[in-house]
């Protein structure tokens, strides 16, 4: 758990790790701050959590990933779920679950760096790895890999009903909340595919669950 204490709506903030286990297992995406040639600066990238840290990875030649290796960083991950509709704008807000990360990235060991990668994949589509051909030796040495452990994070949820003054209540405005489902999604074959290939399982998996990356 994080050492920071929230000044503002403390009733929002959760200690429950398995709160922020769920958010993590529902997310893909996440944003790293961090303060690089003089200038503070946030970094959209996958991510995934393996062996209890959290990991992204890239080229070797990404400048913004060699950099926060061995840095605090912050690491930011935000899951959307709908909208509260209170009688007044300003009582109106985003419903949604919000964690920050803090903490320092450093390679992967050589001798996981295989295995964690394809567990990555896998993390975005289950069984993927098992579908392709082995990463060859090059592109390993092309692929940086980074992981920070999970120990100081902070999580805030809004997940309530609108709180409207009485005199608001008493009005007309219509108040409640619209909570957002899974989109629909759609598979393209690429215009170059042969004749014959079948969608393999992971693509269909993915296609089916959506609403686990978004």
């Amino acid at each position: 758990m994080t050492r920071l204490v929230s000044q503002r709506y403390p009733e929002l903030m959760s200690s429950e790790r398995a709160e922020l286990d769920a958010l993590l297992a529902s997310s893909v995406l996440v944003h790293i701050g961090l303060e690089t040639l003089g200038r503070p600066v946030v970094f959209p990238t996958g991510f995934a959590v393996i062996d209890g840290a959290l990991v992204i990875h890239g080229s070797t030649g990404s400048r913004w990933m060699r950099a926060i290796v061995g840095q605090d960083v912050s690491a930011t991950v935000t899951r959307l779920e709908g909208v509260l509709v209170a009688r007044s704008n300003y009582e109106s807000a985003m419903l949604y679950r919000s964690a920050m990360l803090f903490g320092r990235f450093a390679p992967v060991e050589e001798d996981r760096k295989r295995r964690v990668l394809d567990a990555f994949s896998d993390r975005i589509l289950p069984g993927r790895s098992a579908e392709t051909r082995p990463a060859t030796k090059k592109e390993l040495a092309a692929t940086m890999a980074l992981e920070m452990p999970i120990e100081e994070w902070s999580l805030r949820i809004l997940d309530a009903w609108p709180e409207d003054p009485e005199e608001d209540v008493a009005g007309d405005a219509w108040a409640g909340l619209v909570r957002f489902g899974p989109p629909s999604a759609r598979i393209d074959a690429a215009p170059d595919l042969r004749s014959g290939i079948p969608v393999p399982p992971s693509v269909e998996a993915v296609a089916r669950h959506p609403e686990r990356l978004v």
